[in-house]
């Protein structure tokens, strides 16, 4: 872990920049081409302390709130979007969930190693039938004397390969729908817990994705994160903080495309290739203004639903928008295999679907708009 870290966003954004423009940019094309991440560019997110942002020092973090979180996803990203949604991913549906419903002991075991970025976290929700509907679950859990035993299958699970830690929901009665979903911690090399197989994908190459297989896991009691039958609840609230994140990181994604985009109409200036520049640069502005309302509402302890909802929406679109027209401005170069404007696109399509579709987002801001009887202005 790094010495005397940064106590702000200010500091985190130049420290992650650096690191991103030193170490990760010269070796994005390779990650995305070898589907990997290197080993060494994980030892040094750990030594910059990036793998403990947002966790106190207590528990062996490096301190700093959400913006200051949200700055080194975006600067990460903006060079790999795989370095930086493995960040994400582990930051914020792994050690945060831990540090909000954890015990003292289940920090001690699984927060500290996290936060010095001795293990990667996972979050194992999604299911080959069940995604946005997380009432759906099918992974099982049984009492087993003082402890647990698991049964089921997750997939496309990120950080999955390489995980020291992984979340797990499970229900034990798919019947009782959410009430029945409890969450567990769940440490590879359990017996019975195995990667069934990594998933290739259009883009975020290099952040791992894989199958997990869960076959009469034997769980200790404390093994149990939150109360049980409250599993729906530390999901949500992950995946809330989790928004947030990833619109992080895919606004990053919109920087660089943005980037590019600039040089390539720099060097062969055209009037139709200025408006789009322009328009792209408004899309950038409005996802870098509701990014900023986001990690802040977060930061002051408001309702942030909506937020990191819009955030999410809004930052994936324009990352998809302007890394779809920067391949246009860059015509026939851009779409070449090796490309950064072709692995930009290709990694901003991914963003609409991860933590989230667009339809769930959608759906959320409608019941946000919509509040059941409250009468609250949403604006």
């Amino acid at each position: 872990m790094a010495n005397d870290p940064p106590t702000n966003a200010a500091h985190w954004r130049e420290r992650a920049r650096s690191f991103a423009l030193r170490i990760v940019g010269p070796v994005a094309e390779r990650i995305d081409r070898d589907d990997r991440v290197p080993d060494e560019i994980v030892r040094g997110l750990a030594e910059q302390g990036f793998l403990g942002v947002g966790i106190p020092p207590r528990w062996d973090g490096t301190g700093g709130d959400t913006r200051s979180t949200v700055a080194v996803l975006e600067e990460l990203s903006r060079a790999s979007a795989a370095v930086g949604v493995l960040v994400a991913v582990h930051l914020s549906v792994c050690a945060a969930p831990i540090l909000t419903w954890g015990t003292d002991d289940q920090r001690e075991r699984f927060l500290r190693p996290l936060a010095r970025g001795e293990r990667i976290g996972a979050f194992g929700l999604t299911e080959p039938n069940a995604g946005s509907d997380t009432a759906s679950l099918t992974t099982r859990y049984v009492r087993d004397g003082d402890g647990f035993r698991l049964h089921g299958t997750k997939t496309f699970i990120s950080n999955a390969v390489s995980a020291g830690v992984v979340l797990v929901f499970a229900t034990s009665d798919p019947s009782r729908g959410h009430h029945g979903i409890s969450a567990f911690i769940v440490s590879p090399g359990t017996p019975g817990f195995s990667v069934a197989q990594r998933l290739d994908k259009l883009g975020l190459r290099g952040s791992e994705t894989a199958e997990l297989v869960l076959t009469d896991v034997r769980l200790p009691g404390g093994s149990l994160l939150g109360p049980e039958g409250e599993g729906l609840r530390v999901a949500l609230g992950a995946l809330q903080g989790g928004r947030v994140g990833i619109a992080s990181c895919a606004l990053g994604v919109a920087e660089a495309a943005f980037a590019e985009m600039l040089s390539a109409v720099r060097a062969a200036d055209a009037e139709w290739k200025r408006t789009i520049l322009a328009r792209s640069f408004a899309d950038l502005c409005a996802a870098r203004a509701l990014v900023a309302r986001a990690a802040e509402a977060k930061d002051a302890g408001a309702d942030y639903v909506n937020d990191a909802s819009v955030a999410k929406l809004v930052a994936s679109r324009a990352a998809v928008q302007i890394a779809g027209a920067g391949v246009d401005v860059a015509g026939p170069l851009g779409v070449r295999s090796g490309a950064t404007a072709e692995r930009l696109l290709r990694d901003a399509r991914v963003f609409p679907i991860v933590e989230g579709t667009t339809e769930i987002q959608e759906l959320i801001l409608a019941r946000g708009l919509l509040p059941t009887g409250s009468g609250r202005n949403p604006l």
